[in-house]
């Protein structure tokens, strides 16, 4: 592959990777094509608060040093996005909020990884305030639109990182997912996100995050790069609340993923709120689980007993989390009502709520984890509902609020209560062309099989030979 194959349509990170290693593209070019992309889509998509023009192409020129030299890493010399929830030296971390931060002297534990591989961190993306909606845009920083409809939504929080990856002007890019906020912007932009095993990657410099509901995640167009992307930054460090042992992601694509027995959930988890699955998301997960039998695999009809107190256990979590948040901002008067709202609630979930809910997840991941005993993987819709429009919760108080997202997204959220791994894998488009996604959920350290399982599907299904166009 050429620079100008690279440069001139939506490369993948494995082909990146490859040019970059052939050495007929350089970092430098390729750097400085994400960064004009960016600028260029910064008055239409708005995917970035922060582009690191400057210090990425000092950063190119040195990866081609490096390269130059003999050095190799995974990769190295690759332009490479994060969300905006993630301390990188010399920028500030707004996470979606209004007002003044202070410039970060330290990169979180996943960008060191990333530049210990070689990647370059080409700009912070955008998020909903505090991650707290799945829709990114708000009165300070407009909104992040769709690169397949500019009207609706990527999703959220990790809109910005979904809508560059989509659009192309990256080649991948990390966000995070604390009630499927990689899942869902993944589902709605047409790409593979993985919400790997709690404790896969270190949330550091926090112990955790959100008290066990958020990881960071990968977000690709096709599961070898998502692989490659999770692979790179996973690990722990001293300090970290959960830790796992090391496992190669990567490996399991392209490998057989045997015969499975898989669980067809389309039944919503119990929410307070009106909820129901659109006819539109139905038939194409649908479909998706007949190809899944077309491959040999055996598909049932069976849904996990969430029970109608497993929300009880997310509410202390989320939003606390967002008190402890809002707390630490500058001006906490500057956010919007709705966030002071749920900081005010968390304060109040903070003492026995909270220890409650975390006491009562081993019971929920027994009674939930009952299913496979039965099945190897549970799939079900990753959104009840196709994107929303840009504006869908503009204006509205809390509660009504509440509503329109539980109607569009209850189904993610639960494998954030449990920190059981998740992937999404597109399904397909309304027939407005809008994207949708499924869920495939597996129980502990079980990323292998459900890549592999995903990189199968992909193979049939070729989802990453579709983008959208006209963005840059």
């Amino acid at each position: 592959m050429t620079t100008h194959d690279v440069t001139t349509r939506s490369a993948g990170l494995t082909e990146t990777v490859a040019a970059l290693d052939a050495g007929t593209a350089t970092s430098v070019e390729l750097v400085r094509v994400a960064l004009d992309r960016i600028d260029a889509s910064r008055s239409t998509l708005n995917a970035f608060r922060v582009a690191r023009r400057e210090a990425a192409l000092t950063e190119a020129a040195e990866a081609d040093r490096r390269r130059a030299a003999g050095e190799r890493r995974p990769l190295l010399g690759v332009p490479i996005a994060v969300k905006d929830d993630t301390d990188v030296t010399g920028e500030t971390t707004a996470f979606g909020c209004p007002g003044e931060f202070p410039v970060r002297n330290d990169d979180a534990e996943m960008v060191r990884r990333l530049r210990d591989a070689g990647a370059v961190i080409v700009g912070k993306t955008h998020s909903s305030e505090v991650g707290q909606w799945p829709l990114t845009g708000n009165s300070t920083y407009g909104y992040t639109r769709n690169p397949w409809s500019r009207g609706h939504t990527p999703g959220g929080s990790s809109g910005g990182s979904a809508a560059a990856v989509a659009a192309g002007l990256v080649p991948a890019a990390l966000g995070s997912d604390g009630a499927g906020s990689v899942r869902i912007p993944a589902a709605w932009t047409n790409l593979v996100g993985i919400k790997p095993q709690r404790g896969r990657i270190s949330m550091w410099p926090h112990p955790e995050a959100f008290y066990g509901l958020t990881t960071h995640g990968p977000l690709a167009r096709t599961v070898a790069d998502a692989a490659l992307l999770l692979d790179v930054v996973s690990g722990n460090r001293a300090g970290d609340l959960h830790r796992r042992e090391p496992m190669a992601v990567s490996d399991a694509v392209g490998r057989d993923p045997g015969r499975l027995r898989i669980a067809l959930s389309l039944k919503l988890p119990f929410t307070a709120t009106p909820r129901q699955l659109d006819p539109r998301v139905r038939v194409r997960i649908t479909a998706l689980a007949a190809t899944l039998r077309d491959l040999g695999h055996e598909v049932i009809l069976a849904d996990p007993d969430y029970g109608i107190m497993f929300g009880l256990n997310f509410l202390p979590r989320s939003m606390a989390g967002i008190h402890d948040w809002v707390s630490a901002l500058s001006d906490p008067s500057l956010t919007d009502p709705r966030t002071r709202g749920n900081a005010r609630t968390g304060k109040l979930l903070h003492g026995f709520p909270l220890r409650a809910a975390r006491a009562a997840e081993p019971r929920l991941r027994r009674r939930v984890g009952r299913i496979f005993d039965r099945v190897d993987v549970v799939l079900t819709p990753t959104t009840a509902t196709p994107p929303p429009p840009i504006g869908a919760i503009d204006g509205l108080g809390g509660w009504a609020t509440d509503k329109v997202i539980t109607a569009a997204c209850p189904y993610a959220w639960p494998w954030n209560v449990l920190g059981w791994p998740g992937v999404n894998v597109p399904a397909g488009f309304t027939d407005e062309g809008l994207p949708v996604g499924a869920q495939l959920l597996g129980h502990d350290d079980s990323e292998p099989m459900l890549v592999s399982l995903a990189a199968q599907l992909e193979s049939v299904l070729r989802w990453d030979e579709q983008s959208p166009v006209g963005w840059w």
